[in-house]
């Protein structure tokens, strides 16, 4: 059995007031680095899922539906977190953008670690392709609580934008899409390949507000997240 989001009224409570208080840091952070205080610079990508033959269902809509074989095209933005300098590691991020029939949803992932615990935890890394990216906090399936990884599959790819746009004009990045139970095995689903593109880097993500068909928010991850999503995004309109 999946044991998140069963004491959702015990964490709801602490989440509100960690959620409130990120607000305040991005809103103060913003004023500093307008007009995103993190992540600030990407590189537009774009691609296609090709789902996989499943051993296991996630109890959500998007991931167990499709037959293995289908294709979606995906929009997606890679960045650095804090910007710093290519020679350093960051935290990396990867959004991706995918039509479905009830519109767009949103995928927000970053650079994790794969095992319990390491798979709650951002860990700074320099290169795109040396180590998977995690959605941190889970979605509510059928099922109880689901994690959903990006893994690199190849080929190896360089640390700065511009030398990954211009390695990704080459070259595709693979990816293999999987998910799990908060404290499970990882299930692979999709394929995911992406090469850059010359469109502008406009995406805007938020997960919490444009879901994945078949998956919900937990309260407490709402109340925690989605604040500062909210009050940040409002104020770069």
């Amino acid at each position: 059995m999946r044991s998140v989001g069963s004491d959702d009224r015990v964490l709801r409570s602490p989440a509100t007031s960690v959620g409130l208080a990120l607000r305040a840091f991005f809103v103060g952070l913003q004023r500093v680095r307008p007009p995103r205080p993190i992540h600030s610079r990407g590189l537009a990508l774009a691609g296609s899922l090709h789902w996989l033959p499943r051993d296991e269902t996630a109890g959500i809509r998007w991931i167990d539906d499709p037959v293995a074989g289908e294709r979606h095209d995906v929009e997606a933005r890679f960045s650095r977190s804090l910007g710093l300098p290519d020679v350093l590691p960051d935290v990396l991020g990867l959004a991706l953008r995918v039509q479905t029939a009830a519109g767009a949803a949103d995928i927000e992932l970053a650079s994790t670690g794969s095992t319990v615990p390491l798979r709650f935890a951002l860990l700074p890394r320099r290169r795109p392709s040396s180590g998977p990216f995690g959605i941190l906090l889970p979605y509510r399936g059928e099922q109880g609580g689901v994690l959903l990884r990006a893994h690199p599959v190849g080929p190896p790819l360089p640390a700065g934008l511009r030398a990954l746009g211009a390695a990704l004009r080459r070259d595709s990045w693979w990816l293999e899409l999987a998910h799990a139970t908060p404290s499970g095995a990882w299930h692979p689903f999709a394929l995911l390949r992406l090469r850059s593109t010359d469109a502008a880097d406009t995406m805007r993500a938020d997960a919490g507000r444009r879901l994945i068909p078949g998956a919900r928010m937990y309260p407490w991850v709402s109340a925690l997240r989605q604040p500062s999503y909210d009050a940040v995004q409002h104020r770069d309109r």
